[in-house]
This record gives structure tokens, C-alpha cells and sequence, in this order.
């Protein structure tokens, strides 16, 4: 039996055990009594992951755009032709899986059966099975798929925008690639990703639920194998990525009724130190709050004019390997709501941020992350992301409690200038730009 380590937060009245697996896995566990138990198991293997190597290898590897997203979906089909979906269901447990730009994630959540559902996650994601009848098969799904989403509107105005942003960073990779770079996926590539990636020292096992830690430890025992040693070195351009932004307009055609836009932040600044990483995107998120909630001039300003629809949407995403803030909303003049938002920007740098503003905005972000720990699936998801980025999701109150008035000055002085601005707009097709 494993040690265990323990971590609590007394005034959240939340803890997670925590213990490394003697396969290499690391297996994080926040016991909580609800009807609801939730499981993630997932690999620090995403998009931008196209271009590595073994410590042993001479050269890097180079792979097809979009081959982690199709990874992620071929590990449902099991050998005989068993897809996991239907052993899931004979447990009643919901399945599902994501990719995104720095992981892949495999997940259930179940109200009973949960260690016969943990042990089929654990299995089919430790056999793969691949060949190239099944992979030929899957670029056609898949391929559809990827028309679908340069359909989709809102796929598109954040794909686009990511390009607007960046000049070489990797997030500038769709996460499903193109319709070419998959038809260049064959078994091989794909057992070569697998078995780079899917070593259980690079993945992280991570529940929220009415369980037991020792049972846990007990399912991970009967299923998996212990990993070699993993040591992997991935090939990054995001040295040189510059500090403006790549474009400071890019538009589509799509069919929408009314243009749709997003304004995209880039963050040039991204601290080295994780704790301070999870600061920085607590105190964007107060700052969104103070500037584009509905409770600020610029919402209701936009709102009474008609410049845009009811929602507007603002959010960021730190990581240690690139940083964004996006807003975002539907109008007839994306063109006059960019100029707003530019004098908005700048009124608030000469008049300061409002005390009782920036208070009542802390205390909404810091309510919002408390009520997260009411949700088995918020947990597991949100420690995964926040682990995988070196922090701790049970840090996350005092972290907030630490962001001072002066902190998110300094981030919307340093931070906000429209060299880093860039926007994204699909407009109706067929109207003119």
C-alpha cells in the first residue's frame, strides 16, 4: 500500500489524498459525499505537442497536425471490435473524452458501480489498438467532423483568432488539424504518440467523489503495469513569438444573421512561477468582471445603443505555455464596439479602478470559485487543468484573497495596450467588409 499524502483546506472544509501509483501513474483523490462520483484520467499531451523527441532519440519527431484529438478517439475502439462506450454502459456510467491545446483527458461519472467504471477507464486507455483499416476509417469521421466545426461559427471566430494573435506559438494549431494533416496519420504515427505520451509517469489520475482511497489504489493495482522511466523533450518555438500581435483583423463568411466577434488580449508576460500564473487569471478574471459584466458602463452603454446582443462574453486561459484574454458578442458594428472597447480600455487607466467596484468584482470571482467545489465534475476537471500547470486548485481561495487593487492596476497598465489587441469577426455571407 502506497503512503498518502494528505492536503486540506480547513476554511473550504475540502482535502484531496494524493499518492504515486507504483506504475509511475499519480492518482489524486478529493473524497466528497455526493450522489455523483467523477473520474479523469488524462496525459500532458495536446495540439501543440506536434514535434518531439525521447531522450534517447537523435532527432526530433515530427507529427500530422491534430494527431493527440485523433489519438483521443481511436482509444475507444477496442481490440474485437468492443468500443468502451458499451462496457460503460453495462455500469450505467456517462463517458467521454476531450483534447485541447495541452492535454487529453478521459473521463466517466456514475451514482454507483464506480470502481468497475474506474477499471474500464484504466484498461481500454492502457491497450491501445490501432491498425490501418480502422485508421482509414476514422480520418473519414473525422475529416467530416473537421468541415463541421470550419462551419460552426463560434469554432471558427476563436480558431481565427488564435491565428490573429500568434505568429508561432503553437496554439495557433486547431486541435482536430485539418482535413490534409490527418490523412497523413497512419498506425505507426500513432503507436509512436502513444507510446511517447501515454506513459503513465506523464499522466494523472484525478476523482471527486464518494470514494475510498485505498479502493482506488486497489483498481489501479489489478490494472496497470509499471511504465519506463519517462523522460521526453518537446521542441517549442514560443521564444521567439513576438510580442505584437500577429494580425490586427481577421475575417470569414460564415452564415449568421448578424457579424459575431471576439477581441482578443495577447498576454506577452506569462510568469514563470505556477502560483503566480493561477493569480494572474483569478485577478483577469476580476478585471473582466469590473469591465465587460453586465454590471459595468461599457456593457450598458453597448446594450442601450445596440451595438451588441444581450450576451457578452469575456474570459482568459493562463498557461505556462501562452496567455490570452478574449470578450466577445454579437453586432451589426464590430468595428464601433473595437473603438469602444479601446476608449474603455484607456479611460480606466487614467480614472483608476473603482475601489467598491474592484470589491464587489473580487467577492463575485471568489463565490463563483467557491461554489465550483458543489460539483464532483468542477473538481476533478479544474485540480487536472490547474496540476498539469503546476498549481493546486485547493490554493486557489487565498490566491484571490491576495489580489490587491493595486496588483490589477498594474495588469491593466502593463497588460492592456492595443499592440496586443487583435479581433476576429465571421460575418453573414456575402456582406461586404
Amino acid at each position: 500500500m502506497a503512503n498518502y499524502n494528505v492536503k486540506e483546506n480547513q476554511m473550504l472544509n475540502e482535502k484531496h489524498y494524493s499518492f504515486k501509483h507504483k506504475s509511475g501513474l499519480e492518482v489524486f483523490v478529493f473524497p466528497k459525499e455526493m450522489t455523483t462520483s467523477y473520474a479523469i484520467f488524462a496525459t500532458r499531451y495536446g495540439a501543440i505537442d506536434n514535434k518531439f523527441k525521447l531522450s534517447t532519440d537523435k532527432d526530433y519527431t515530427v507529427v500530422p497536425d491534430g494527431i493527440a484529438h485523433f489519438l483521443e478517439h481511436k482509444l475507444f475502439e477496442c481490440e474485437g471490435g468492443i468500443d468502451a462506450f458499451e462496457l460503460f454502459a453495462k455500469t450505467g456510467a456517462s463517458a467521454n473524452a476531450y483534447t485541447s491545446n495541452t492535454m487529453t483527458g478521459y473521463l466517466f461519472s456514475c451514482t454507483e458501480n464506480f470502481y468497475e467504471s474506474l477499471e474500464i477507464l484504466l484498461d481500454f486507455v492502457t491497450h491501445p489498438y490501432f491498425t490501418e483499416k480502422t485508421v482509414a476509417k476514422e480520418q473519414g469521421i473525422i475529416a467530416q467532423e473537421i468541415k463541421m466545426y470550419e462551419d460552426h461559427p463560434g469554432a471558427r471566430l476563436h480558431k481565427e483568432l488564435m491565428k490573429a494573435l500568434y505568429k508561432k506559438n503553437k496554439v495557433r494549431i486547431d486541435v482536430a488539424g485539418t482535413v490534409e494533416s490527418i490523412g497523413e496519420i497512419t498506425a505507426e504515427i500513432l503507436y509512436k504518440c502513444y507510446n511517447t505520451f501515454y506513459n503513465l509517469n506523464n499522466m494523472t489520475l484525478s476523482i471527486c467523489g464518494n470514494v475510498d482511497v485505498s479502493c482506488v489504489e486497489a483498481v489501479c493495482d489489478k490494472v496497470l503495469t509499471t511504465a519506463p522511466e519517462f523522460n521526453v523533450l518537446r521542441d517549442s518555438e514560443d521564444e521567439d513569438e513576438p510580442k505584437a500581435v500577429n494580425q490586427k483583423r481577421v475575417y470569414c463568411e460564415l452564415n449568421v444573421s448578424k457579424p459575431i466577434f471576439a477581441i482578443g488580449i495577447k498576454d506577452i508576460d506569462i510568469p514563470a512561477d505556477p502560483n503566480e500564473r493561477m493569480k494572474k487569471a483569478y485577478a483577469l478574471e476580476i478585471l473582466d468582471e469590473i469591465l465587460f459584466s453586465q454590471s459595468s458602463t461599457f456593457y450598458n452603454e453597448l446594450y442601450e445603443e445596440n451595438l451588441i446582443s444581450q450576451d457578452l462574453s469575456s474570459g482568459c486561459e493562463v498557461t505556462k505555455y501562452f496567455s490570452f484574454n478574449v470578450i466577445s458578442s454579437e453586432s451589426s458594428d464590430p468595428e464601433a464596439v473595437y473603438s469602444r472597447f479601446v476608449e474603455n480600455i484607456e479611460n480606466s487607466k487614467k480614472n483608476g479602478i473603482d475601489k467598491e467596484a474592484f470589491e464587489l468584482s473580487k467577492r463575485t470571482v471568489y463565490a463563483s470559485n467557491i461554489k465550483s467545489f458543489d460539483s464532483t465534475e468542477d473538481i476533478a476537471n479544474n485540480f487536472i487543468f490547474n496540476h498539469f500547470d503546476e498549481g493546486d486548485l485547493l490554493d486557489a481561495p487565498k490566491i484571490i484573497e491576495s489580489i490587491d487593487i493595486k496588483y490589477l492596476t498594474d495588469l491593466l497598465n502593463e497588460g492592456f495596450k492595443e499592440e496586443y489587441y487583435a479581433m476576429s469577426v465571421v460575418n453573414p455571407i456575402g456582406e461586404k467588409i
